[in-house]
């Protein structure tokens, strides 16, 4: 889906900021956002912490090893964190710090962590409750908020990607400050400086 409103916003404040952004973002259009992968937080907080400090194909190689022994199990990757499964984690691919992150993550969503009242919360309170799951930081908490509940202005600050992409457009050094003007539509922003990286690739790793 893609709501025209946010590009606008986007381009118009561009205009008196970087001429480069603004020719940029012209040139994209409107960047479509898709719905939630996941039905459940949980599952896409997860995989979020696989795709930490990552490159995207990297991270993508381990999950998918975590969806086949889970498929071989006849089951889905969150059956495979508990400690039980740590090993098959550890060969998939997972560090050890990662395998008892998402075994935090269960636990969590087995405590009623991840109740229908998380997405009516401000993203800065959601993203408090989040971190205090051990294991996810605010780069995870930020990317639950983008991509799994759509809020529409989170400027991604620890997101290499998105950040080099703005950089190398616009020659700002404090992106947090940068990016105030462009609320409260930020994280349309930081998917266009995403569809930048993809279009112009380099070898980046997210933070």
């Amino acid at each position: 889906m893609s709501d025209p409103e946010p590009h606008l916003h986007l381009l118009a404040t561009a205009r008196g900021l970087s001429a480069s952004l603004h020719d940029a973002l012209a040139h994209l259009g409107p960047v479509p956002i898709d719905p939630p992968t996941h039905a459940h937080v949980a599952d896409r907080l997860a995989l979020e912490v696989v795709n930490q400090q990552l490159s995207t194909r990297a991270a993508a190689a381990i999950w998918a090893r975590v969806e086949d022994a889970a498929r071989l199990r006849n089951g889905v990757p969150r059956d495979l964190f508990v400690e039980a499964h740590a090993e098959t984690l550890r060969g998939c691919g997972l560090s050890g710090a990662k395998v008892r992150a998402v075994q935090a993550i269960r636990a969590a969503d087995e405590a009623g962590l991840f109740g229908p009242t998380l997405a009516t919360l401000p993203h800065p309170e959601r993203a408090a409750i989040l971190r205090s799951i051990k294991g996810v930081g605010q780069w995870t908490a930020d990317m639950i908020g983008i991509f799994h509940y759509h809020d529409p202005d989170i400027w991604p600050a620890g997101d290499v990607a998105a950040v080099g992409s703005l950089r190398r457009l616009t020659g700002c050094t404090d992106t947090q400050a940068f990016t105030q003007p462009f609320a409260p539509y930020r994280s349309h922003l930081a998917r266009a400086m995403w569809r930048v990286r993809d279009l112009v690739p380099a070898p980046t790793l997210v933070a």
